[in-house]
């Protein structure tokens, strides 16, 4: 299968020369492993398997490997850099590197000495990122494809083989062919799970280094790879590494205007927005206020730019980034980048209105009591609005109903939905229509004695014509409010 040749875009040497400045700041060579911590464990890891040296004479006794292969790697597994440095500068010896190491990872069978070979190669690639050419020229010799050497191997869950494909991807003159591209991108993002995956932190390195090259960046999100990666940042137990090589992921997605078009409809400013008020790592910091500019400088549609800056506002942006404004950092760039993004906001402030606030914190699914819930003057003044883009936020509401775990937001959308049946003449046919009556139903049964009660009163709401008297019995039953809302608590019978 033909492959696509490097070119250099203006896009790309944009991000290119952003890319080189993040890493000057921190420190972060191209292949992401000056990191600390998962990075130091996984150089210790390797550590560990260099000590023990397979006994490559039993393999060629045992015929397992040809002479060729035996005398080379005996050779090569006994050199320090400098000298395979040298060795490796002879192209008889370079057609031998590659044919050997691809020979024993696909002829042996024992793990530890599979990832003794794994590691070497590894080791081989770091010391010379041209090296990875060695490979791909015995693959256009010998006319074989060179990547299912090592999507063989990623069944077998060690760290080294990710990270030597997305490096051979990377390094590479040719670019990943399209089938192979879309298997592996697809293999990093099953891997993205917030649990139950020791590897993580090393498929995050991996992802970091394939979404620099904007081909990939493309290939991922077409395969709805954003979503992955909000999965694991929406979890709360997830480290502050992990977070950053997420949001790293994220920030260079960004500098496609295309990406950074559509990045707002995965929720992300919202969840960035708590890490940021949550986090005290400066590089995560740095990292989340990176990606917000590019939400707000990327874009080529100033409509989206808007959207971008509302969001944030309704996200309640504003108080941490006055906050960091007055905080030092290292990183003189967090500051310019701060300024920048509460220079976008302000200008947004000043014709912000009570409905968009409101359609920002529907659209974000993190709902609370904010005051436009409880009044009276909006719900009359603006519930003609929900029925907007064929009833997308009362269809949002329902569907949060459905799916949120929170109380606090089944509270609120069940409120809301009431109040849009109590003020539009048409809203309990429209309701019917949705099937919203059977999802308010389930409230009943929720283990929350707060969802319970805002479930109850929706209901009471759809069943009730008598406006005025419900809303007299609610007040005289209610009582000052708990973390879901003003009122009281109760255990429904239903």
């Amino acid at each position: 299968m033909a492959t696509s040749t490097v070119s250099q875009p203006t896009s790309t040497l944009r991000i290119a020369e952003d890319i080189t400045r993040f890493r000057n700041v921190h420190n972060s060579p191209d292949d992401l492993e000056s990191m600390t911590g998962t990075i130091s464990n996984l150089q210790q890891q390797a550590q560990e398997v260099m000590k023990t040296k397979p006994t490559w004479q039993t393999y060629y006794q045992g015929q397992m490997i040809g002479k060729e292969d035996f005398e080379f790697i005996s050779q090569y597994d006994q050199l320090n850099s400098e000298q395979r440095a040298k060795l490796l500068q002879e192209p008889n010896m370079r057609y031998q590197c590659a044919k050997t190491f691809l020979t024993l990872m696909s002829k042996l069978f024992k793990q530890q000495t599979l990832r003794y070979i794994l590691t070497l190669m590894d080791e081989c690639l770091r010391e010379d990122k041209s090296r990875v050419e060695i490979f791909n020229s015995y693959a256009k010799m010998e006319k074989e494809q060179l990547w299912p050497y090592f999507f063989n191997m990623l069944t077998n869950r060690d760290q080294f083989t990710s990270r030597i494909i997305a490096k051979l991807a990377c390094w590479s003159q040719d670019r990943m062919p399209t089938s192979d591209l879309g298997y592996y991108l697809a293999w990093l993002k099953e891997q993205l799970k917030p649990q139950g995956n020791d590897y993580l932190p090393s498929i995050c390195r991996s992802l970091q280094m394939m979404l620099r090259i904007e081909q990939y960046r493309e290939s991922f999100v077409s395969i709805d790879g954003i979503t992955n990666i909000m999965q694991v940042l929406n979890n709360a137990s997830v480290g502050f590494q992990v977070q950053y090589q997420l949001i790293f992921c994220l920030w260079v997605l960004t500098f496609a205007p295309n990406i950074a078009s559509v990045m707002a409809k995965y929720n992300v400013i919202p969840r960035l927005t708590e890490i940021l008020t949550e986090t005290e790592k400066e590089k995560v910091t740095r990292m989340i206020v990176a990606f917000l500019r590019n939400l707000l400088e990327k874009p080529e549609d100033e409509k989206v730019i808007r959207e971008n800056a509302m969001t944030m506002i309704g996200s309640r942006l504003v108080k941490p980034l006055e906050l960091l404004s007055n905080k030092p950092f290292d990183d003189a760039e967090i500051k310019e980048d701060i300024e920048f993004i509460k220079e976008k906001i302000e200008g947004n402030l000043s014709d912000v209105s009570s409905f968009d606030e409101y359609a920002i914190e529907v659209r974000s699914g993190r709902l609370s009591w904010s005051p436009v819930h409880k009044s009276e003057k909006f719900w009359r003044e603006n519930v003609a609005r929900l029925n907007d883009g064929n009833f997308e936020l009362l269809r949002m509401l329902l569907k949060l109903l459905e799916q949120s775990k929170e109380p606090l937001v089944l509270c609120v959308a069940a409120h809301d939905i009431g109040e849009y049946v109590r003020h539009h003449p048409l809203g309990k046919k429209t309701i019917d229509k949705l099937d919203g009556k059977v999802i308010i139903m389930r409230l009943l049964e929720h283990p929350d004695s707060n969802v319970r009660y805002q479930g109850l009163l929706c209901v009471q709401k759809l069943m009730v014509h008598n406006w005025d008297y419900l809303g007299k019995q609610v007040d005289s039953n209610s009582k000052p409010g708990t973390a879901s809302g003003p009122h009281r608590t109760i255990e429904s019978k239903a």
